[in-house]
């Protein structure tokens, strides 16, 4: 089995390409999907996080993400606190799903942060999703109903596609001027 890590900046059609590799029969373990069942579910990792954030963290028994989002994104080291906690549970929780499709020729993980946070090492092979900025921006203002500055304040969170491109393996242009099935094929072809 070839495990291989999707990832992309917020905005560049990761979606749309793990929508495309399920079709095609693979199996896709979204981390971001997973992190934030793990996030309400988890007992310890509710625990730890209440620990560093505090009890706000929680509304209850659901999680504050305005809350949280605002603590952490203008605080690195509260941001790191947190990715210490969930990023071990996700790939823990990984790790499992993976067991569970061992008869699968290719498991995808889809995450954003695959370079930035070292997990891409885990993989046999990386596939970059890359879309030019302003469309990124677009897409994500209208999905999530966010502010032009508020975009952009989370893409320079993220590392730049041209520092992504040195450490993937493969690229897939979702621009909406290329043809994303064409170029999926030729990666798997290549796998």
């Amino acid at each position: 089995m070839i495990s291989v890590g999707l990832t992309g900046g917020i905005g560049s059609g990761k979606t749309t390409v793990s929508k495309l590799i399920r079709i095609l029969g693979y199996p896709v373990y979204e981390a971001d999907v997973e992190a934030k069942k793990i996030i309400s579910e988890d007992q310890s990792v509710k625990a730890k996080i209440i620990n560093l954030l505090g009890e706000e963290a929680y509304d209850g028994t659901k999680y504050n993400r305005l809350f949280v989002a605002q603590k952490v994104f203008n605080d690195k080291a509260l941001l790191q606190g947190l990715n210490d906690i969930v990023h071990p549970a996700v790939a823990k929780h990984f790790k499992d799903w993976k067991e569970s499709h061992s008869n699968s020729e290719y498991v995808f993980q889809e995450a954003a942060i695959l370079f930035e946070n070292g997990s891409y090492l885990k993989f046999d092979k990386t596939i970059l999703i890359t879309s030019p900025e302003a469309i990124r921006v677009k897409r994500v203002m209208k999905r999530d109903n966010l502010s032009h500055k508020e975009v952009m304040a989370r893409i320079n969170n993220q590392w730049s596609d041209d520092k992504k491109m040195e450490l993937a393996d493969f690229s897939i242009q979702c621009d909406g001027y290329h043809l994303v099935i064409p170029q999926l094929l030729k990666v798997l072809k290549q796998l």
